[in-house]
């Protein structure tokens, strides 16, 4: 498994009437198993809300690693890399990306919108009740503040 995050460009396909053609929606693909992606079979699918102006995390993982998608609204990924170095990563549904962050990488992510954000996350390992294997830490020397509204 892979030691660094990194970001995966979504496939994003446009859904059309049977009708009269004209389009309807869109399709976008955010997993499948002949994919190259790190992760073989999610174990668990879940989706995390963040309310607006709101920040979860910074936290890492020592067991799991994960993959996130914003599926609605508009979120700031902050990620620190092993070199310590931080790492800003804009999400929406408007630019469909996945996101791996694997475990041990810190990570908080915050919605820089006015609606609730929904995050879609796949992971390795299915999280228990009882599993301590989350780790929540502080990004003292980070801005947090550039992402306040004014």
């Amino acid at each position: 498994m892979a030691t660094d995050f990194h970001i995966i460009e979504l496939e994003k396909h446009e859904t059309k009437d049977i009708n009269d053609k004209h389009v309807n929606g869109n399709l976008t693909v955010v997993w499948r198993d002949w994919d190259n992606h790190t992760l073989e079979s999610p174990k668990m699918v879940y989706i995390t809300s963040v309310n607006p102006q709101e920040t979860k995390g910074p936290h890492l993982h020592t067991k799991r690693n994960s993959f996130f998608s914003c599926i609605h609204g508009k979120v700031i990924f902050i990620i620190r890399s092993d070199d310590g170095k931080y790492h800003e990563i804009k999400m929406s549904s408007d630019n469909p990306q996945l996101i791996f962050i694997p475990k041990n990488i810190p990570s908080a992510h915050i919605n820089i919108g006015n609606e609730v954000a929904h995050v879609l996350a796949l992971a390795d390992i299915s999280w228990k009740p009882n599993d301590n294997e989350m780790k929540n830490i502080t990004f003292n020397d980070y801005d947090w503040n550039k992402w306040k509204k004014k």
